[in-house]
């Protein structure tokens, strides 16, 4: 199949885990430049609050749907994105078999809508599939070091099974499918009791509660604004020819637990007392990506920077926690 073809400039685009985090951030920059967009998604651990502001827009329009099951379509589609997977460790853990269900069933049952419709497709991968890494920053080109029988195996195993069908239907020649690896994004949209740490810190730090660190503190991580995280995935999907190889997203500036414990702290009054806990099983120590296949095929690099990316988030969790207490009191 000839994956070279120019693409409509009216498209019809899918999101599966359209209601979600980057889901629903995605569905509205789709619509902003056009597309008609279908979210598809269970709504078993994301919330309809995230898109009800597009209920009404032009061209978009909601399929509940879990992905484990099969998806038929009458209407063709141009391109379809994969964020169904429940993402944070919290999530996953809590059924893991469907989480590994979610992964490897879901997508396989979107890559056939795909092939069946001839739609350009794009798997939201993560970085745990280098688990808890030897090589530091993370390339692509790194196997990774993950635990397969481990807590966490569900989802990070669940994503490289994920992967590897991808690779299987591109070289076949029968999907245009290309793979992004998500590295930690953050933003409005978070929600409270994901189990994140951003999300965790701030809710904390507004409650005036201690932040709780796991471990010394000491582990790093990078954090992607979530706009900058968008806008890399349209450029991979938008991207011709399929680079034909796995493309690493995330933010390449590291900063310790501990740091970020203190930046928040300091950007909220009252947030600076810290506790600590033991480490999760298997919880990496470093991860930082390495941005540079990104920047040579996509022109891509993050905009973003941490203090400004967190004082947005610190807005809206501020906000939403004066919406649920007013609802409270109606």
């Amino acid at each position: 199949m000839d994956f070279s073809t120019a693409r409509k400039s009216r498209k019809r685009v899918l999101v599966a885990g359209g209601a979600g985090f980057i889901g629903s951030h995605l569905c509205d920059a789709l619509l902003a430049e056009g597309s008609q967009v279908v979210c598809v998604d269970s709504f078993l651990t994301s919330t309809e609050a995230n898109i009800e502001p597009l209920r009404n827009s032009p061209g978009f329009s909601v399929i509940v749907h879990d992905i484990c099951k099969p998806l038929l379509l009458d209407d063709k589609v141009d391109e379809i994105y994969n964020l169904a997977c429940a993402a944070s460790p919290p999530r996953y853990q809590a059924d893991p078999v469907h989480t590994m269900m979610t992964s490897v069933v879901g997508t396989h049952n979107l890559l056939a809508l795909a092939e069946d419709h001839g739609a350009r497709f794009l798997q939201a991968s993560t970085s745990e599939i280098y688990g808890d890494p030897h090589v530091h920053p993370q390339p692509e080109d790194y196997h990774g070091n993950v635990n397969c029988t481990g807590p966490r195996a569900c989802y990070d195993e669940g994503k490289r099974a994920a992967e590897a069908l991808c690779f299987d239907l591109l070289r076949l020649g029968r999907v245009d499918a290309r793979v992004a690896r998500i590295f930690n994004t953050y933003g409005p949209r978070m929600q409270a009791d994901d189990g994140r740490i951003v999300s965790n810190f701030i809710n904390q730090a507004l409650k005036d509660e201690p932040l709780t660190i796991y471990g010394t503190g000491q582990q790093t991580r990078s954090f992607c604004y979530v706009s900058d995280m968008v806008r890399g995935l349209m450029a991979l999907m938008a991207m011709n020819p399929n680079p034909g190889l796995p493309v690493n997203l995330g933010n390449p500036e590291e900063a310790t637990v501990a740091e970020l414990a203190s930046l928040i702290g300091r950007m909220i009054p009252g947030g600076g007392l810290v506790t600590h806990c033991p480490l999760p099983q298997d919880d990496p120590q470093r991860r930082r990506p390495d941005i540079s296949r990104a920047r040579d095929l996509l022109g891509w690099s993050p905009r973003i920077a941490l203090h400004e990316g967190l004082e947005r988030t610190i807005v809206w969790f501020r906000l939403a926690a004066r919406d649920a207490k007013a609802g409270l009191n109606v």
